[in-house]
């Protein structure tokens, strides 16, 4: 009997994989093997957002960690493949840019288990970002890749990836279009927060936090803007980390910026949505804001969701304050790109992608 297993590690790939795990049970009355890889939270502290998903608790939790990639990288791969030789799955799926993405797909690869890449193709071009060789590897040693975009399909076809490729658009919006449907309001009236009238600011890439000066100068960015617009900053653990370490967290708090913990899936997309304007180094977020049609600066030199600047509401944007508030001041006079939303990007790519799988 086919026994497919999907597997998650890290908070984004659950948006990616909950819509095609409901759908293909649905579709085929058939069990998935839910796999959960543990890189970024034990099974306690994912339970809530394994809840605002409606997705069941996982078959397997492999408890892999943090630690640095090599070390993160081989723990995955060693208890993945324990597992895989107790459950025999027929096939694998992966989903998104993490270590766990690439150490599952090269596990299965190397004990002859086909595997299917949720959100194949998307290249920053950039190979000093972990993610960049994550993704080349998965798409390389996978079966089957389902991209976001168009653009994804003509990266993997100049690879000569052994792959078929199927243009199926992006699940993650479909997780975002339910989570919508759930929203409450509250979370703005507990910020004292007003539709429209402040900006959202997520930082966690390592090449911003890790590095001193650029971190200094983020803290100057932010303070500076500070004086334009309300800013309301979720701090990543990563970052709270590097800014406990430094003289810039009393700087933030001096000028009244909102602080706030991780916020819950729910809750972010809440705040995301009804901003002015966000300013993000994250992929995912730069696909959510042009979903909603949010204005977005990027800081970041590249992405490797070109789309989301070519037609949606996104910036790739320096760390130059002077650069930054001329672009948050043309944003509040409303002089800034309507965006479309991407080809596919309609709530249904997990249906298509789960089709794919039943006939795999």
């Amino acid at each position: 009997m086919d026994k497919i297993a999907i597997v998650a590690g890290a908070r984004p790939n659950f948006m990616k994989v909950a819509p095609v795990l409901k759908v293909y049970e649905k579709l085929t009355g058939k069990n998935m093997l839910f796999v959960h890889t543990g890189q970024h939270y034990d099974f306690s502290m994912s339970e809530t957002f394994l809840e605002e998903l409606d997705l069941r608790k996982p078959d397997a939790f492999l408890g892999a960690g943090s630690g640095s990639h090599a070390f993160q990288t081989s723990k995955v791969m060693t208890e993945f493949e324990k597992w895989c030789t107790e459950n025999k799955p027929s096939s694998i799926v992966v989903a998104g840019d993490v270590n766990s993405t690439m150490a599952c797909a090269i596990t299965a690869a190397k004990i002859g288990i086909p595997s299917a890449h949720i959100e194949s193709g998307l290249r920053s071009f950039d190979r000093s970002m972990p993610e960049e060789i994550n993704r080349m590897v998965t798409d390389q040693l996978s079966e089957i890749l389902f991209t976001t975009c168009k653009n994804a399909g003509d990266n993997l076809k100049k690879e000569n990836v052994f792959g078929r490729v199927y243009f199926v658009g992006n699940p993650m919006i479909d997780s975002l279009v339910y989570i919508s449907g759930k929203l409450d309001g509250k979370i703005l009236g507990s910020m004292d927060l007003q539709k429209g009238e402040y900006c959202l600011v997520t930082i966690h890439r390592p090449s911003n936090v890790d590095d001193q000066e650029n971190l200094k100068i983020i803290a100057d960015i932010l303070t500076g803007l500070s004086d334009m617009i309300k800013i309301v900053f979720p701090v990543h653990p990563r970052t709270l980390k590097k800014l406990k370490n430094s003289a810039y967290k009393e700087k933030l708090l001096k000028k009244d910026i909102i602080l706030t913990e991780p916020l819950k899936y729910s809750k972010f997309i809440e705040v995301e949505k009804n901003a002015k304007l966000v300013l993000t180094d994250s992929g995912g977020v730069q696909e959510e804001t042009t979903y909603f049609k949010v204005p977005c600066l990027t800081l970041r030199p590249n992405t490797e969701r070109p789309i989301t600047v070519t037609e949606g509401t996104n910036e790739l944007v320096p760390l130059d304050f002077s650069i930054i508030k001329s672009k948050v001041s043309d944003i509040i006079a409303g002089k800034w790109k309507k965006g479309v939303v991407p080809e596919l990007w309609d709530g249904r790519a997990g249906e298509r992608i789960a089709r794919y799988l039943a006939d795999w």
